[in-house]
């Protein structure tokens, strides 16, 4: 039906190539391209063996434009799958306006140079993208990506006004190192060192990283400490759904890392800001990343679940409501789908989702800019139940949080 081309040969892209190459009726040419070709050659033989489905390989340089105009117009695809880092956001974009064709992407742009990241840059797309009759559809991963799905179909079945949302993120899982991120190193430190934020009667309030924290229980595994954290999404959630007077992201950690974490931070590990080093420049993050293990090396043996859902309170027909919805994942079933660990599975899976949406359905394919809450929820929570990661639901019942 459609060439689809992946930028990205990490834990993500990897399970984004798997799960196009396993909906075969849909995308009927792949290509996977990083900076890395001997990545991609080796996700591509993976595939093969496990699927029966060849994909081609290019190798690509993300932060160049013309790199990947070239790319694009020698494979010609209809969609791309942008699961590169979030620096390289906007060269993608700008590539796929210079060749017609349409972008998705799971988290949005954040210069190399700032920890800071926030969808302005790519909102300012928006005339562009509807003028050149294009579709970009950002942050279409699990969170960023179903959570705002779980919450625009909440929106849409079960509150006349929504009032508060609390996202909640566990990862139970253990992969058995000392210390390791479950997706890019660079990027996951430089998230949940900078400040925490949520959004409360209209503004944001700012407090110190993991200052505000407290047990919630997940389903099937138990009371975890839960940390407030900004996250992306609550910015474009809070602009599309006005009456949520309090927004807020948590997100679980154990011990043993932030303890790390504590001890990287304290002896300057975890600055992006450049020092010499026997005459050489060089990031202590992107050292520290070189030096930890890489999140697609930690499928094998990972065990335990992840659990990733929305907790929403608000008013249906005059009365008070509360709707809990979410996901169990588990790592062992992921490694065994896909050969990948549930965190990069829980990304890739809705990646692949979105771009098959832009491909199949009517309804969602509009030139412009959109977030995926702003888009009609219930193909993408079919398609959720179809590929992998199935929803559940409780509506009435007591939620851990003060209202």
């Amino acid at each position: 039906m459609s060439k689809v081309l992946i930028i990205g040969a990490g834990g993500v892209g990897s399970v984004v190539a798997h799960k196009c190459a396993l909906n075969s009726q849909v995308f009927t040419e792949i290509m996977l391209a990083s900076r890395t070709k001997a990545k991609c050659d080796k996700i591509a033989a993976e595939i093969l063996e496990m699927h029966g489905v060849s994909i081609e390989t290019a190798q690509v340089d993300a932060d160049i434009v013309s790199e990947t105009v070239l790319l694009i117009k020698r494979f010609q695809p209809k969609v791309l799958i942008n699961v590169a880092l979030p620096y390289q956001d906007l060269t993608i974009m700008e590539a796929c306006l210079a060749t017609g064709v349409h972008y998705l992407d799971t988290a949005n742009y954040e210069p190399k140079d700032v920890a800071k990241f926030e969808y302005s840059w790519q909102w300012a797309y928006q005339e562009r993208f509807r003028e050149a009759g294009l579709m970009a559809v950002l942050g279409c991963g699990f969170d960023p990506g179903v959570t705002q799905v779980y919450t625009a179909y909440a929106n849409k079945h079960h509150f006349d006004e929504m009032h508060y949302l609390d996202i909640i993120d566990c990862n139970a899982g253990d992969h058995g190192k000392a210390f390791a991120t479950n997706f890019n190193p660079e990027i996951n430190i430089r998230e949940i060192t900078q400040p925490g934020r949520y959004w409360e009667n209209g503004e944001w309030v700012e407090i110190p990283a993991m200052s505000i924290h407290k047990p919630i229980d997940y389903p099937g595994i138990g009371p975890k400490e839960s940390y407030v954290l900004y996250h992306e999404e609550l910015e474009s959630l809070v602009k599309n759904f006005p009456t949520l007077k309090r927004a807020r992201f948590w997100m679980t950690f154990g011990q043993a890392y932030i303890t790390h974490l504590n001890v990287l931070e304290n002896v300057g590990m975890t600055s992006i800001h450049p020092i010499k080093f026997k005459g050489i420049d060089i990031v202590p993050l992107e050292f520290l990343k070189a030096v930890l293990p890489a999140p697609d090396s930690l499928g094998e043996n990972y065990s335990g679940q992840t659990s990733i859902g929305c907790q929403i309170k608000g008013i249906q027909n005059g009365e008070e409501k509360t709707y809990y919805v979410w996901n169990n994942c588990d790592h062992a079933k992921c490694y065994e789908e896909v050969r990948a660990q549930a965190v990069s599975y829980t990304t890739g899976v809705p990646a692949m989702i979105g771009a098959m949406l832009m491909l199949t359905n009517e309804e969602w394919m509009k030139p412009g800019v959109y977030n995926v809450e702003e888009l009609n929820p219930d193909p993408f929570m079919d398609l959720l139940n179809q590929h992998g990661l199935p929803w559940n639901e409780l509506i009435n019942v007591a939620l851990p949080h003060e209202y």
